[in-house]
C-alpha cells in the first residue's frame, strides 16, 4: 500500500456532505452546515490490493453501509474546514490501520522466575489471611 496514492486517491473519491452540526457554537449552529459526513466506495480507492480491501471490510464492517460505502463524520470544530480536513484525516487513518496485517502472536510460557514470583505472592496472601483467622485452643 503506498500512501501517497492513498491519500490522493481518498481525496479524489471521497465525497463531502455537509449539514447543521449539534453543540456549541451559538447561533453559528443555526445558520451554517458544519458538520461533514464523508462518503467513499471502497472500490474507488486506490493502492489497495484485494487482501487489503478484505481486511478493510472486515475490521470497519460496522462504518460501512449497504452500498459498499465507508463512511465518517467529524463536528467537533466550529469551522466547516476544519471539519473537513478532520473527517479526510480520520478517514485515511482508519483505511490504512484497518488494511495492514496484523502481527502473529507466538505463544509463549511464563519463566521460571514469573512462577515462582506468583507462588511466593500466592504464599504471603494465603498467609496474611490465615492471621486474621480465630484460633481455637484445644483442651
Amino acid at each position: 500500500m503506498n500512501a501517497l496514492i492513498l491519500y490522493q486517491s481518498i481525496r479524489k473519491a471521497a465525497r463531502a456532505d455537509f449539514s447543521r452540526s449539534p453543540g456549541p457554537g451559538g447561533q453559528n449552529v443555526n445558520k451554517v452546515n458544519t458538520k461533514v459526513t464523508l462518503r467513499i466506495d471502497l472500490n474507488d480507492i486506490d493502492g489497495l490490493n484485494e487482501n487489503e480491501l478484505v481486511r478493510l471490510r472486515e475490521t470497519l464492517s460496522s462504518r460501512i453501509s449497504n452500498t459498499d460505502e465507508l463512511i465518517v463524520t467529524a463536528s467537533e470544530e466550529r469551522s466547516q474546514r476544519t471539519n473537513l480536513e478532520r473527517a479526510y484525516v480520520r478517514m485515511e487513518a482508519l483505511i490504512t490501520n484497518a488494511a495492514k496485517v496484523p502481527r502473529l502472536r507466538r505463544p509463549t510460557k511464563p519463566n521460571r522466575a514469573a512462577k515462582e514470583a506468583r507462588l511466593r505472592s500466592k504464599r504471603i496472601r494465603s498467609q496474611k489471611k490465615a492471621a486474621r483467622r480465630i484460633k481455637h485452643e484445644e483442651p
